[in-house]
């Protein structure tokens, strides 16, 4: 045995991410074998209610119960298996067990469901989405003919070799009165691995087909409501066109309401989208996995699904280019317009200021006139003191009389008020400058 030696520090989620490479194993499966698998889709809560579904389950068993953090179990439960798969946005239950294929080439066996308790199997949590019954033979002594007989729909048949030409698998993709479709594999000479990891590839090609075609409701549902906001959107560009500066901000009001709307609709529906864009490769993927080839006159799996799928894929991819268009060019058109406005509002702007320049010029002309007369002014009243100074002085002895005197202040007077208002404006002028 090895020596455990120092270690480094360890990233807290170092053996979670390791161990996810060996997230939901496949089992090892022998035939024959009979399989019901369902799907439910489930909110937040529901995913919780699930896990206490399954506890309650396993409780009346007096089996382990799941903890918290669990979201895959297998485990034998009353003679049956289980396999409990929490995933993002659905459950899916998977129980199986062995039956007798003797009088599989003339009637349809029991499917592993009437295993379950059917008081616990109306309670499960959740919305019924996918459900499949699915038999596993050893042999491959049944042809098509029997089974399309007493098992499947003869006129809906689909099949091909899988696994490299090992195994055979049919199935009419119909909904039976149960409300379950129905598959059929011959597994010929297959190991107990192979034929469990190509078992869990064939009921999530169900699983993923049915959670993509989610989101071909939502994707008509936005076909009704892109059409409306693209016929106002045409309408808007035409108004703009021929629109005034008074009709300018309503308009802009009516563009902004209208790219809200289409935000909104692209907010709930991209991931409905995304996720329906996610299962449609994760159904290419695991056909591409089964390695299936064709069986004389009849379609393969991949065939089927490829055709019947691609209306449906095709229609959600379209909602989406059309969303992401519609808002683009929402986005064009009010930049264009808010440019528009932007320019008139500078070209007022720049009115303004040339009204505001004009009258400036005014105010300093008539500034100017007012000083003239500021000069005048203030002149004659020093020129007044001064005549009152020089009658005073005249009678202590004053050579010159007191009218002599004032009309010679006069132009000294008015000189000294002139230069002192220009020095006073070139004082203003150099701190404001």
């Amino acid at each position: 045995m090895p020596s455990i030696v120092a270690q480094p520090t360890a990233h807290p989620l170092r053996v979670a991410l390791h161990n996810e490479i060996h997230a939901r194993p496949p089992e090892a499966m022998g035939a024959p074998l009979a399989l019901s698998h369902l799907v439910m889709v489930c909110d937040a809560a529901e995913r919780e209610a699930s896990r206490e579904h399954l506890a309650a389950l396993l409780r009346d068993h007096h089996l382990p119960l799941p903890d918290a953090q669990t979201t895959h179990l297998r485990m034998d439960v009353g003679g049956m298996r289980l396999r409990w798969e929490l995933h993002t946005e659905f459950v899916s239950w998977t129980f199986s067990r062995p039956f007798d294929a003797a009088g599989f080439g003339s009637r349809e066996p029991a499917p592993a469901l009437e295993a379950v308790p059917r008081e616990w199997l109306a309670a499960l949590p959740g919305q019924w989405l996918a459900g499949l019954h699915l038999w596993v033979l050893s042999s491959q002594q049944f042809g098509a003919a029997s089974l399309a007989s007493h098992v499947l729909r003869e006129e809906t048949l689909v099949a091909s070799t899988v696994a490299d030409g090992h195994g055979e698998v049919y199935t009419d993709w119909s909904l039976h009165p149960d409300g379950f479709s129905r598959m059929v594999l011959l597994a010929g000479g297959m190991t107990p691995r192979r034929l469990g990891r190509l078992v869990q590839q064939l009921l999530e090609i169900d699983s993923y087909r049915m959670a993509a075609l989610l989101g071909l409701p939502a994707a008509r549902q936005a076909f009704a409501a892109l059409g409306t906001a693209e016929r106002e959107l045409a309408e808007l560009a035409a108004a703009i066109r021929v629109a005034e500066r008074n009709d300018e901000p309503r308009l802009l009001d009516r563009l902004t309401k209208l790219a809200g709307e289409v935000e909104g609709q692209y907010a709930a529906t991209h991931a409905r989208f995304s996720a329906s864009a996610a299962y449609f490769e994760l159904v290419d993927r695991r056909i591409a996995d089964i390695g299936e080839s064709r069986l004389a006159g009849l379609q393969t799996l991949g065939e089927f699904i490829g055709r019947r799928l691609s209306p449906a894929r095709s229609t959600c991819e379209w909602a989406t280019r059309r969303q992401d268009a519609l808002s683009q060019r929402v986005s064009r058109i009010s930049n264009l317009l808010r440019t528009r406005v932007e320019i008139e509002q500078q070209q007022s702007a720049q009115g303004l200021l040339t009204a505001m320049n004009t009258r400036q010029g005014l105010q300093l002309k008539l500034q100017a006139t007012v000083e003239g007369l500021s000069v005048a002014a203030i002149t004659y009243y020093v020129v007044g003191l001064v005549s009152y100074l020089a009658k005073g002085a005249h009678a202590f002895g004053w050579p010159f009389t007191p009218e002599g005197t004032a009309a010679t202040a006069i132009p000294v007077v008015a000189f000294a008020v002139w230069l002192s208002l220009r020095r006073l404006h070139a004082r203003l002028l150099h701190d404001s400058e």
